[in-house]
């Protein structure tokens, strides 16, 4: 078994079940089973023209609300009529079966994910013209790896402690994105608000942070908490909300990410494109 399937004891409280039974079953049965069972979960009860692979492995800091995430996402699929496939396995990505997908999204991944391989497929698949959307932790992620920083469009710092979850406001910057529908034009929420290293260029801004209205933004007067980009061939999408559990049982922040699955798989083009 490699380092990279292995899981703590807490770990496995908080790991999303397609990947705490394959690792049950490989401690009992020993390695050869892992690679048989250590397959992608594919969501049957929705069957759509528009596939997206979610994909939620870290290697890092893991947040207890993926499984909360990947139910959300799971009920999404079905309103939405769009097959999901949800792996943790980082060698599906440097698998010809990517391709099967229209886009991925990276759900609260953190640390370094991917061999040289694994990363030169993800880039293709981009540049095919497909798409990517980034959940909070996603911009924690790949660090050494410049292409995918332009991917996700900045990379996590920092945030703020003691509480590291509070409430603070958004402010809509752009109410024509399929993203933003829904949303009031001040959005106040709890969460827990990166602040980044940098922000890279060509970034169409959506939400940003009233940094009035909280303590411990690094970036006072213009925070950026969500964008979405043309990128290498392919769409990109990136919020920074979704820290909690409770986000993904909050109907605006489902619109808000509903929205940003819809641009990154090309389904919603009803946006104003300023790139």
């Amino acid at each position: 078994m490699t380092n990279d399937m292995l899981l703590n004891s807490n770990q496995l409280k908080s790991a999303a079940p397609w990947i705490v039974a394959p690792l049950l079953f490989a401690a009992a049965t020993g390695c050869g089973g892992m690679k048989e069972k250590n397959q992608p979960t594919v969501d049957k009860s929705a069957s759509g023209t528009h596939s997206l692979l979610v994909f939620s492995k870290t290697t890092g800091f893991r947040h207890e609300s993926i499984e909360a995430g990947v139910e959300a996402l799971q009920k999404l699929g079905r309103e939405l009529n769009l097959s999901l496939t949800f792996t943790e396995n980082s060698e599906y990505m440097g698998s010809d079966s990517l391709f099967n997908h229209d886009g991925i999204l990276f759900l609260n991944t953190t640390g370094t994910l991917f061999n040289e391989q694994e990363r030169s497929n993800l880039k293709r698949f981009i540049q095919s013209g497909r798409g990517f959307v980034g959940v909070h932790s996603a911009a924690d992620t790949e660090y050494d790896w410049p292409w995918y920083e332009g991917l996700v469009g900045a990379y996590f710092d920092n945030h703020p402690n003691n509480p590291n979850v509070r409430q603070a406001a958004i402010m809509v910057s752009n109410e024509n994105h399929p993203a933003l529908q829904g949303l009031p034009e001040r959005w106040e929420r709890d969460d827990e608000w990166y602040n980044y290293r940098s922000f890279k260029e060509g970034l169409n801004i959506l939400l940003k942070l009233d940094t009035d209205s909280y303590e411990g933004s690094d970036h006072p007067g213009n925070h950026p908490i969500a964008w979405y980009r043309e990128y290498d061939g392919g769409r990109s999408f990136y919020t920074g909300l979704g820290h909690t559990e409770e986000s993904f049982s909050d109907s605006l922040f489902l619109n808000h990410l509903t929205g940003g699955i819809l641009y990154a798989l090309g389904i919603d083009d009803s946006m104003d494109k300023n790139q």
